[in-house]
């Protein structure tokens, strides 16, 4: 996400204009009035069509496309991506569903779908507080269903005691086996390998149909602001492809997060400079949302985005690569590494390092993890505004020397660190500071101001104590050379927010009503703010049924 892509960028006039000016065949939708609209419906080219088209094969896309087939339904599912399984391939894998699974039952546990409902609408839950009732109710009474779904289309699960997440009051977090040792299918030897390439196989041999390098530019309805979805247009190899949806449309295209200006309405904080995870294997651009808001949806639950109760921003655990989200370390060998750049260094103890903002300055104690250090990456942190770029708190350096290097284990040469920009090296501070130059850096760190930060670190060394930031660890100086200056920027990870939908994952207008033909779930539907899988494969699994049994 360096200079940002003209894809992805937002103004009120363009949005709706490129939004809504839909394209069938060579006819745009915009102007028409509504007798010309429905004839150049009922005249469009349509190159491919299925009971229901899903746009996204990731945890979401997958189960809707098995369950579709289940009821009776031919099934088209696209992605931009070149293979399977979105973000949910690089996922831990992690099924905290309950209510009374089988494998709960095993281990003796007793669950209800009514205490997963109560544990999951708690006002105590910061996390939980302002989701939807009617979602969370539907969700909670899909459970355990959703969990033998997953057992009886291949997903295997580790046998082991079951144990409680999210708050809850029952055991229920099952986590699935990785599917191989081949990095070629599971792209970065994750467990949600063992979830995403099961379900493949099984709505392949179901009779799903997979078109993949095919990224949705447009949604297909009646008329830009009313009547029913009929299908989408797709972008392959440079052309239109416009795919029929005879029952119904599922978006599925995993949320907002790498799309800078999108996220930005949430929190102008987010800027340019924070990463995703997930990326590069895939990014998570709104296009789902914003084709979607283009004929009328509207977005829902909105604060859940901000509530700091979430993993909607994190620290980074993999430190001098530009991908450091604390639960994924890229593998040399995955197929994607080159694009990914390195693997990072993996921090064991912050008290081995500084951390300090892009004028060279430390700014909060490294060792917390809370929300408090989050919030002070994200502010004013010597950002004075150059270029514009006063909303974000620009880049995070880790700045530490050969012996921190020597403790924690870390050998800081590639491919575990990136050279091209995040990762630097020299034998004094001053120039160290010097080398420092990145895409996001705004102006070079001044030399004065970083010795002047390590001199005074170590100081407090010797007073025992840190006046400025508390940091309760103070054992170590940075003094020995070669010095190390490692990208230490928080990192995007969940989209917590998306398209109000209804309890059959009917996308809602903003007029409250049902736009016939339109489905969403997962990441690109707002309503139930719940980090992982367990959200975006049951509402998954409720829109296929749901649009297969629709009435045409």
């Amino acid at each position: 996400m360096g200079k940002k892509n003209k894809d992805l960028r937002i103004s009120r006039r363009n949005f709706i204009r490129e939004g809504a000016a839909i394209g069938v065949g060579s006819t745009a939708l915009v102007g028409l009035a509504t007798q010309e609209v429905n004839a150049a419906q009922r005249q469009t080219k349509w190159d491919r069509a299925a009971d229901v088209v899903i746009v996204g094969a990731g945890a979401s896309g997958l189960p809707a496309a098995i369950m579709a087939r289940e009821h009776g339904a031919s099934v088209i599912v696209i992605d931009e991506n070149h293979d399977i399984g979105g973000h949910a391939m690089l996922s831990g894998g992690r099924i905290p569903l309950g209510g009374g699974t089988s494998l709960q039952k095993k281990y003796g546990i007793t669950d209800s779908a009514d205490q997963v409902y109560l544990d999951h609408t708690s006002h105590r839950n910061a996390e939980f507080r302002y989701n939807d009732r009617e979602l969370a109710r539907a969700w909670a009474d899909e459970n355990a269903a959703t969990f033998e779904f997953l057992i009886e289309n291949g997903v295997k699960f580790v046998d082991q005691t079951p144990t409680i997440v999210n708050g809850g009051t029952v055991p229920r977090l099952f986590v699935a086996q990785v599917f191989s040792s081949d990095l070629n299918e599971t792209i970065n030897g994750r467990p949600g390998s063992g979830v995403v390439r099961p379900l493949e196989a099984s709505a392949r041999a179901k009779g799903v149909e997979f078109l993949l390098r095919h990224k949705m530019t447009a949604i297909i309805r009646e008329t830009p602001s009313s009547g029913t979805v009929l299908g989408i247009t797709a972008k392959f190899e440079n052309r239109s492809v416009n795919i029929q949806a005879k029952k119904g449309v599922i978006i599925a295209t995993g949320g907002h997060t790498s799309n800078v200006e999108f996220r930005r309405m949430f929190d102008p904080r987010l800027t340019e400079e924070y990463q995703t995870t997930g990326e590069p294997w895939t990014r998570q651009t709104a296009d789902g949302e914003m084709l979607a808001m283009a004929i009328g949806a509207s977005l829902w639950g909105t604060a859940s985005q901000n509530t700091e109760a979430d993993l909607a921003i994190t620290k980074t655990r993999h430190i001098g690569c530009r991908y450091g989200y604390q639960n994924l370390k890229w593998d040399p060998k995955s197929p994607v590494f080159k694009l990914a750049g390195a693997s990072g260094l993996t921090v064991r103890s912050f008290a081995d390092l500084i951390l300090v903002n892009q004028m060279g300055l430390r700014f909060w104690n490294e060792m917390d993890d809370s929300h408090n250090f989050l919030n002070a990456c994200l502010g004013t942190n010597g950002n004075l505004g150059r270029e514009k770029k006063a909303n974000g708190g620009g880049p995070i350096w880790a700045i530490f020397d050969s012996d921190g290097a020597k403790r924690e284990g870390w050998d800081p040469n590639p491919p575990n660190v990136d050279t091209n920009g995040w990762f630097f090296t020299a034998d004094t501070i001053a120039e160290l500071a010097g080398k420092i130059k990145n895409q996001y850096q705004l102006q070079p760190i001044p030399a004065a101001a970083l010795e002047n930060t390590v001199a005074k670190y170590n100081s407090y060394i010797d007073l025992g104590k840190d006046p400025d930031f508390g940091k309760p660890t103070l054992m170590f100086k940075i003094q020995k050379p070669p010095f190390h200056a490692a990208w230490s920027t928080p990192i995007l990870h969940d989209t917590l927010t998306g398209l109000k939908i209804n309890r059959k994952c009917q996308v809602i207008d903003m007029r409250g009503q049902v736009i016939p033909g339109l489905y969403c779930a997962g990441e690109s539907a707002g309503g139930f703010a719940l980090h992982g899988l367990p959200r975006v494969i049951v509402f998954g699994r409720i829109a296929g049924r749901e649009a297969a049994l629709a009435k045409v």
